[in-house]
C-alpha cells in the first residue's frame, strides 16, 4: 500500500531539509500570481541576452522547435521533482529528495551544483551590469558604458566603483529581506522590464523594416563556411541554462497558500518565458543578423548601426540591467541556503538568526563582487558550466530520483521519459564540450 502524501505539511524556505521544532516553520502565505513572478523571474535572467544568439546557429525554425523541446523537457522535470516532493510527509526540499533517494551523498552533489551555478549566474549579472553602466572591451573594440556616454570617463564610474554603488545601494537592501516571497513585487517589475526591453526593440526591429535596414534571416542552419553539424549542440546548454528554475522551485513553493498550485506556477512561467525568449530572439537577430554577439547588449552600444539612436540604445541597455538587479536578489536566495545548510548543518533556520543571516549574505555578496571585478570576462567558463551542473540540477538528477523510485510510484512511461531525458543531457552535453573544447584549441592555434 503507498503512503498518503501529507498535503498538510508545512515546507521551510531553505533548499535542503533542516532539523528545527514546528515553530520555526513558515507558514504559506503566497500567492498563486507572486509564485510566477519568482519562478519566471528565475528563468528570464542573463539568458535574454545569450539566447538570441543560438538563432544565429540554428536559423529561425530549428530555433523554435529547440526552444520548446527544453521547455517541454524542463516541465517534464519539474512533475517529476514535484511528484517526490512531501510523499511521505518528510522530503519537502530539493536535497530532501535528493537524499531520500540516494542518501547523503546525493544531497552533497546537488548541493555543489547549486553553489557553482548560482554563483556563477551571480557573477555573470554583475558583469554584464558592469558593462552597461562602465562598458567593456571586446577584440580589442572598446565599448563605452552609459555613465561613460553621459558624463564622460572618470575614476568614480569605473566598472570598480559603478558596480560597488549598485551592490551597496540596491541589491543588499533586496538581499537582506528574509523570505523569498517578499521578492515578489521585485519579481513583478523585473519581469515588466524585460517586457518592456522586448517591446522596445521590436519597435526598433518595426522602425528597421521600414527603412529597409533589417538583417537577412536565416530558416535553417547554414552549413557552409566550415559550420560543423555539432555546433547545433552547442546551444542547448545555453537554452538550459534560460529556462532551468529547478532550485527556485521547492523555496517558492514552500510558501504558497495552496503548494498544489506549483505546477500550474510553472506551466504559465514557462509559457511567459518562451514568449519572452523567442520574442527577443527573433527581434535581435532581425536588427543585428550573424553580427550578434554571445551578450546582445554590445551591439546596442553607441557604435552600432542600430535605429533610435544613442537614447534608445541607452534606454534598451539600462532597463536591462535594472532587470537583472532584480533578478539577483532570488538566484541569491537559493546560492545562500544551500551554503548556511552546508555550513551550519545543526543550527536553526536562518531567518530565525539575524547574526548569521547577515554575515553569511555579506561575505557571499562580496566574494561575488571581488570575482566579477577581478575577471571581467568568463563567458566560456560558464558555457562549460551550462553543459555541466545546470543540466544535472535540470535533467540528470530528476530523472535519476525516478529511475531510482524509492516509493515504487513511476510509471513505466514515467521510466522511459527520464531514461531518455539522462540520455539526451549526456549526449548533448558532451558534445557540446567537446565542440568548444575544440574550437578554443582551434582559435588558440
Amino acid at each position: 500500500m503507498k503512503p498518503e502524501i501529507n498535503r498538510d505539511s508545512i515546507a521551510t524556505t531553505a533548499l535542503l531539509p533542516k532539523s528545527q521544532p514546528p515553530e520555526n516553520e513558515i507558514a504559506g502565505t503566497s500567492s498563486l500570481s507572486g509564485a510566477v513572478f519568482n519562478v519566471s523571474t528565475s528563468m528570464v535572467g542573463a539568458g535574454i541576452m545569450s539566447v538570441p544568439a543560438t538563432l544565429k546557429v540554428l536559423g529561425i525554425i530549428p530555433g523554435f522547435v529547440m526552444i520548446l523541446i527544453t521547455a517541454f523537457v524542463v516541465e517534464v522535470t519539474v512533475e517529476f521533482l514535484l511528484r517526490y516532493t512531501n510523499y511521505t510527509g518528510e522530503a519537502n526540499t530539493y536535497g530532501g529528495v535528493m537524499a531520500e533517494s540516494f542518501g547523503k551523498f546525493g544531497s552533497i552533489s546537488l548541493q555543489l551544483c547549486v553553489m557553482i551555478t548560482n554563483l556563477g549566474a551571480l557573477i555573470i549579472y554583475l558583469i554584464i551590469i558592469g558593462d552597461v553602466l562602465s562598458g567593456s572591451q571586446s577584440d580589442g573594440v572598446l565599448h563605452s558604458g552609459i555613465l561613460q556616454e553621459c558624463f564622460g570617463f572618470h575614476w568614480w564610474n569605473s566598472r570598480a566603483y559603478s558596480v560597488l554603488f549598485v551592490v551597496i545601494f540596491v541589491m543588499l537592501p533586496l538581499l537582506l529581506l528574509p523570505r523569498v516571497e517578499s521578492l515578489c513585487h521585485a519579481s513583478a517589475v523585473s519581469i515588466l522590464l524585460a517586457v518592456v526591453f522586448v517591446v522596445i526593440i521590436s519597435g526598433m526591429a518595426v522602425y528597421a523594416m521600414l527603412e529597409g535596414k533589417t538583417q537577412e534571416l536565416r530558416l535553417i542552419p547554414d552549413f557552409g563556411d566550415g559550420f560543423s553539424f555539432f555546433n547545433l549542440f552547442t546551444t542547448i546548454p545555453v537554452l538550459a541554462t534560460a529556462l532551468a528554475c529547478h532550485v527556485t522551485i521547492h523555496p517558492v513553493r514552500a510558501e504558497l497558500e495552496n503548494q498544489s498550485d506549483m505546477t500550474s506556477a510553472v506551466r504559465i512561467s514557462l509559457i511567459l518565458s518562451v514568449a519572452i525568449y523567442f520574442a527577443v530572439r527573433f527581434v535581435g537577430y532581425l536588427l543585428f543578423g550573424d553580427s550578434i554577439m554571445a551578450d546582445m547588449l554590445v551591439n546596442f552600444d553607441e557604435t552600432s548601426n542600430s535605429p533610435g539612436g544613442l537614447v534608445i540604445n541607452a534606454v534598451v541597455r539600462l532597463s536591462y540591467a535594472v532587470h537583472l538587479m532584480l533578478v539577483f536578489p532570488v538566484i541569491f536566495y537559493t546560492l545562500r541556503a544551500n551554503m548556511d545548510e552546508m555550513i551550519f548543518q545543526q543550527k536553526s533556520l536562518l531567518a530565525n538568526d539575524t547574526t548569521r543571516f547577515v554575515s553569511l549574505t555579506c561575505v557571499l555578496l562580496a566574494f561575488i563582487y571581488f570575482v566579477a571585478i577581478a575577471i571581467p570576462n568568463i563567458w566560456y567558463f560558464f558555457q562549460f558550466m551550462g553543459s555541466t551542473t545546470v543540466s544535472c540540477i535540470a535533467f540528470i538528477f530528476p530523472a535519476a530520483i525516478v529511475l531510482r523510485d524509492v516509493h515504487g510510484i513511476s510509471s513505466r512511461k514515467d521510466r522511459v521519459m527520464a531514461i531518455m531525458v539522462v540520455v539526451l543531457a549526456v549526449v548533448t552535453s558532451g558534445i557540446a564540450i567537446s565542440t568548444n573544447l575544440y574550437s578554443s584549441i582551434g582559435n588558440s592555434t
